[in-house]
């Protein structure tokens, strides 16, 4: 860090080494020290409101342009946007041997995060005017046709199911699945060919190869 970005004057002690699970236990808020049964009592300490929204980059950035993401950044109500690097094992994965499709190519996900505590309309528009804006900033330096998404950042914005038709679904599948959603489709119409379980961005049947 001190080499590649030494604006940032990060030093050891600025760091937290600790394992996975301890650091899903950091990321609810509490201390990572706790015994990890506390991920048993399903307590979120975390209470608000928030939205996220997500992209994938496959370009590198230049410096230029991050100096005009950060100023969006700083303009209306706070939020988050995370960085998570891919490559390595990752990338030596098949696209198409399992459904998460984001392999070789993908230089990192890009996490927006806005979170609030007040309730209203209007503070839910703050917000959402805040992440949208920056979402919308971000277009030309991410993936296109489609702008894909990760899935477990799930966003309603990129499509949702309203008569649980696969044409219907592809339009936010392709985003989060890419090629792969076709198949997933096609494995739904086998094994739940009523629809039976569903929600917003459910995967859709498809009984047509």
């Amino acid at each position: 860090m001190a080499k590649s970005f030494p604006e940032l004057g990060l030093k050891p002690e600025d760091c937290k080494e600790i394992s996975w699970i301890q650091s899903t236990i950091y990321s609810n808020g509490e201390n990572p020290g706790q015994p990890l049964e506390v991920l048993l009592e399903r307590n979120h300490v975390q209470k608000g409101f928030f939205k996220g929204k997500s992209d994938f980059v496959t370009e590198p950035i230049s410096e230029t342009n991050l100096e005009a993401i950060w100023k969006v950044m700083q303009e209306g109500e706070a939020g988050v946007m995370v960085w998570d690097p891919y490559g390595g094992k990752m990338s030596e994965i098949s696209e198409s041997s399992i459904p998460f499709p984001h392999r070789a190519g993908v230089l990192h996900n890009i996490q927006y995060f806005s979170k609030w505590q007040e309730g209203g309309y209007l503070a839910e528009q703050r917000h959402l005017k805040w992440i949208n804006r920056l979402y919308n900033f971000m277009a030309p330096f991410v993936t296109k046709n489609p702008r894909t998404a990760y899935v477990n950042y799930r966003d309603l914005d990129i499509g949702r199911n309203i008569h649980g038709r696969f044409s219907e679904a592809k339009v936010w599948g392709e985003k989060y699945f890419k090629g792969n959603f076709d198949q997933l489709a096609l494995i739904k119409g086998i094994v739940d060919y009523g629809n039976f379980f569903k929600n917003e961005q459910s995967i859709a049947p498809n009984f047509y190869l």
